[in-house]
């Protein structure tokens, strides 16, 4: 009976032995053990490519570059900050530009002057700031085409007002240097110059961007939708009714502020 074969094979001795056998076989050939018994093949190259990938996958997507949530705190110092300087030089120059007015002879009014153009540089990097909190808050909802209108017209907007500052700016020093009687020439160039500057390419692109980003608004809900319908006004008064009518360049910046 011992010598039968089918015996041989139910043999636990056997069994056993033979097992450790085939695994030391398997381990020959580079198959790895496991602790059950269990063998699975070796890792391929395939395998050793994926996994870089996959880690760096997961370095990139977690918690993304985003714009933090005090840029939303610009609108308010844009808002401010414009403001202000326009109720200044309002308040120190003519409205008409044919007009010369005293404040080029007057030290008070030209140092109102210089502080309005002081802030507005600034005024324009809370800008900036106040886009990017408003594109953060869209993400994917974003549409090329409106979004091309946003930022087309908040860029020339920005340019525009720092070609202002720069201008007025530069007469207001040149009237200093005479004792508030610049050359003539030069002022009825420079005067005029500045004031279709602000009424024409700075309000105008003050208006594209408030009915730009009033209909985003209403698309996708960024904020209120009776903040968005009141964007559509100011965005008319913008494009059509400042400059022969005083002070209602202050209607876009009041606004942002709401």
């Amino acid at each position: 009976d011992t010598m039968n074969p089918a015996h041989a094979d139910s043999d636990p001795v056997s069994i056993t032995n033979r097992t450790r056998d085939e695994c030391s076989g398997l381990a020959t050939l580079g198959w790895p053990q496991t602790e059950a018994g269990r063998h699975r093949p070796p890792a391929t190259g395939l395998d050793k490519q994926k996994e870089p990938a996959v880690v760096t996958e997961f370095k990139l997507t977690p918690n993304a570059v985003r714009t933090p949530r005090a840029a939303a705190v610009a609108g308010i110092l844009f808002a401010l900050l414009l403001g202000t300087a326009l109720v200044l030089l309002r308040h120190a120059v003519p409205a008409h530009p044919a007009d010369s007015g005293t404040w080029l002879t007057d030290s008070s009014h030209r140092n109102s002057v210089r502080l309005a153009l002081h802030l507005v540089p600034f005024a324009g990097i809370a800008f900036l700031w106040f886009m990017g909190a408003a594109r953060d808050r869209l993400g994917d909802k974003e549409d090329k085409f409106f979004a091309t209108l946003f930022l087309g017209s908040g860029f020339l907007f920005v340019g525009m007002l720092f070609v202002l500052a720069a201008l007025a700016g530069g007469l207001l020093d040149l009237a200093a240097e005479h004792q508030g009687r610049p050359p003539m020439q030069v002022w009825e160039f420079g005067r005029p110059a500045a004031y279709i500057v602000l009424t024409t390419c700075v309000m105008r692109m003050a208006g594209v961007f408030a009915i730009a980003t009033s209909t985003i608004a209403l698309r996708t809900g960024l904020f209120h939708r009776w903040l968005a319908l009141t964007g559509f006004l100011v965005g008319l008064i913008s494009l059509f009714a400042v400059g022969p009518v005083p002070w209602l360049e202050l209607a876009f910046p009041i606004w942002i502020l709401a």
